[in-house]
């Protein structure tokens, strides 16, 4: 009971860092602007940095993991992000800062797949569906709560204390970490420096487009060399994997209808929420009137709910099983997000935006630790570390999408010019996220309700695993 108790703390601790870093510095971009100058792209690269090397590295984490250990790449990742945050505070300017984004992207692309595998090897079966629940909420409110955090610092004390918060967090977990988590390895087989290399460099370039494409235009050169030439690297690195003894990311996998139906949820998800919140909470200031901390206030009735509602649908999770929860949360999302673009407007009160507000609290809070019990148990245990990889990476390409496609539809109809316009590109960009959660709703029912036959390393020794 102590070990779990210890990884859950631990885990979840590491994860609320990586997950917070996504957004807590957009709310800290207009005094950062004014005290280390630059221009509009050098504040788009002070957020794109760390979402560049956290999306593309992923996989490659997990892969380090599962080859040297997970405890010891774990305490590695944890590491480089505590100094990674501690450089961005100390930046003396716009380059350094971005530089320092980097690198703790890197750390967190190391050390959040592996808070997933560390913690499904520290708590039992039966009680995994609570575990990840907590998990889930966790690190639900992190990505929800970025901006409030960041502008609530920012606004009370300096935005270089968005960073230094996490240095005492890194150095307390660096010890907890070591003595309290158990060392395991993956498969033991050797890294697949080619998978890790071509699986890296082609999602960069996917998302430097999608990050890049409405500020640079979805024609310019840059854009659309990023696109095809990250999509044919993948392509080349699914052709490497099915050839290859020992895959980064097998192919196999994919053949496991549950697998596939979750990371299809898991990216078309995080497309909808991503870019939803991302809007909303400029229309909250921008056609509301209220300051960065006093919008984030008044999105907690959803970004608060996951800590309300996430440990019951992971005890729901393990009683009736993860895909009618999942189901459901995803159904939720999308019915809030069409509730919110059919009341949007530039004189709605806040008040008849809250039930829309809650119902998304709640979707959400029902999909994030279900879904994380779908994915490990969807494996065997020696690649559970890659699949909390690969699930981590198409969240992370899920969220750029959302922000690049949504904020496209919104400038196709709107723009800043006034409430009206604002709200004229947001009702369609809207209805647009409300789509791609309803397509993850269906790809969730797709998992399905019996045990599952998932290969193990042996092919003579197929696992049984249980999958809703």
């Amino acid at each position: 009971m102590r070990k779990m108790v210890w990884a859950l703390v631990i885990t979840s601790l590491a994860g609320f860092m990586a997950a917070l870093d996504n957004l807590v510095v957009t709310t800290a971009l207009p005094a950062i602007r004014e005290d280390l100058g630059g221009g509009l792209s050098d504040l788009e690269w002070t957020v794109s940095a760390y979402t560049l090397t956290f999306a593309v590295l992923l996989m490659t984490g997990a892969a380090l993991g599962d080859r040297f250990g997970r405890r010891r790449m774990f305490l590695t990742g944890i590491a480089v992000f505590t100094l990674g945050s501690a450089a961005a505070a100390l930046a003396p300017g716009m380059g350094e800062l971005i530089a320092a984004r980097a690198v703790q992207g890197v750390g967190a692309a190391v050390l959040m797949p592996l808070t997933l595998t560390l913690l499904t090897a520290a708590v039992p079966a039966e009680r995994r569906g609570m575990a990840f629940g907590i998990w889930g909420a966790v690190n639900g409110l992190a990505v929800a709560t970025g901006p409030l955090i960041g502008g609530t610092v920012v606004e009370h004390i300096s935005w270089q204390w968005i960073f230094w918060l996490n240095v005492p967090v890194g150095l307390v977990l660096l010890p907890l970490a070591r003595l309290r988590l158990s060392e395991s390895h993956g498969s033991g087989s050797r890294l697949d420096i080619p998978g890790t290399v071509l699986a890296s460099a082609g999602l960069f370039g996917i998302v430097y487009a999608l990050v890049r494409g409405n500020a640079d235009g979805w024609t310019s050169a840059w854009v659309l060399t990023g696109l095809t030439a990250g999509a044919a690297l993948l392509a080349a690195f699914v052709g490497w994997e099915l050839r290859t003894d020992t895959p980064m990311l097998p192919m196999r996998l994919f053949r496991s209808r549950a697998f596939s139906a979750v990371n299809a949820a898991s990216l078309l998800m995080f497309l909808g929420m991503f870019g939803s919140i991302f809007l909303l909470s400029q229309f909250l200031q921008g056609v509301g009137g209220y300051s960065p901390m006093q919008a984030g206030v008044r999105m907690l009735p959803w970004t608060g709910m996951p800590m309300l509602v996430a440990p019951i649908a992971g005890i729901l999770s393990d009683r009736i099983g993860g895909r009618p929860v999942v189901a459901l949360g995803l159904a939720l999302q999308a019915s809030g997000l069409a509730m919110f673009a059919v009341i949007a407007s530039p004189d709605v009160s806040y008040s008849a935006q809250v039930p829309a507000l809650i119902v998304c609290g709640v979707g959400m809070a029902l999909f994030f630790a279900p879904t994380a019990n779908l994915v490990m148990a969807s494996v065997s245990p020696a690649e559970q570390g890659i699949a909390s990889g690969a699930n981590n990476a198409l969240r992370e390409l899920g969220g750029a999408l959302g922000v690049a496609v949504l904020s496209a539809v919104f400038s196709a109809h709107g723009g800043y010019t006034s409430g009206r316009a604002f709200t004229d590109g947001l009702v369609p960009a809207l209805w647009t996220g409300s789509a791609a959660i309803a397509l993850a709703a269906v790809a969730a029912l797709l998992v399905p309700r019996r045990r599952a036959v998932v290969p193990a390393e042996s092919e003579s020794a197929p696992v049984l695993q249980p999958i809703a």
